[in-house]
């Protein structure tokens, strides 16, 4: 069965384009000029992937990210950003949003096809069990690089988001400061090290129903940090 695709771009050239050369390749591509447009597209039908544009007539892509990620239905939806925008900061902040993958204009259709191909094959049943970890009312969802307590999507800015899922996937053993910097190689944090205390804070003020006496990220004085699992949760309650 053929992907389907919602674009949403306000450029009729680039729609035009675009659907074609997706259909030619065997997806099948609806299209909406407007932000109500396709809000209106994505509560009637289901779609496999969202290609949005950032500048619509009606709002801003960045708001409808917002919307889609805070959806218990559509917070998965693969989305890639399409946006004529050249500030790194307009990335960055698509990419803590939820997007999970981010094009600029122009680009050439091949390129486009490629990361749809991509973003599909990362959202295939075969690997979504694999992106989120469970700990009791703790929900980590990789793919949308999101932390949720009952649902409710988590206030952690990107490098928060990144320590806690290196925290979690070593759940019930001790890590130093040296081995979360290690574990965080490649990721764009500067000055990470300097600060990891503050963003341990930043992580228990959403995760832990008491802050000031945590029971998931705890502290081991003179070590590091570990994050309990449920069991060890409970121990230390």
């Amino acid at each position: 069965m053929s992907a389907r695709l919602l674009l949403i771009d306000d450029d009729a050239r680039l729609i035009s384009m675009i659907g074609d050369y997706l259909r030619g390749n065997g997806y099948e591509v609806e299209t909406a000029g407007t932000l109500a447009a396709g809000r209106e597209r994505l509560q009637s039908g289901n779609f496999d992937a969202l290609l949005l544009d950032l500048m619509l007539p009606d709002g801003d892509g960045l708001d409808l990210t917002r919307e889609l990620r805070a959806d218990a239905r559509l917070r998965r939806l693969p989305l890639l950003m399409l946006t004529a925008r050249g500030e790194p900061l307009d990335r960055v902040v698509g990419l803590e949003l939820g997007a999970d993958d981010y094009l600029p204009k122009p680009f050439e259709p091949r390129e486009l096809l490629a990361r749809v191909k991509a973003l599909l094959r990362r959202a295939s049943p075969a690997t979504q069990s694999d992106d989120v970890l469970q700990f009791g009312r703790l929900e980590i969802d990789l793919a949308a690089r999101q932390a949720r307590i009952d649902s409710k999507a988590c206030d952690l800015t990107s490098h928060q988001f990144e320590l806690l899922v290196v925290l979690a996937k070593s759940a019930g053993r001790v890590l130093s400061r040296d081995q979360i910097m290690d574990s965080l190689k490649g990721h764009p944090l500067e000055a990470f090290d300097r600060s990891i205390d503050v963003h341990i804070s930043r992580i228990r003020a959403c995760i832990e129903e008491d802050p000031k006496n945590p029971q998931r990220v705890l502290t081991v004085r003179g070590t590091g940090y570990v994050f309990a699992r449920k069991q060890d949760a409970e121990h230390q309650a």
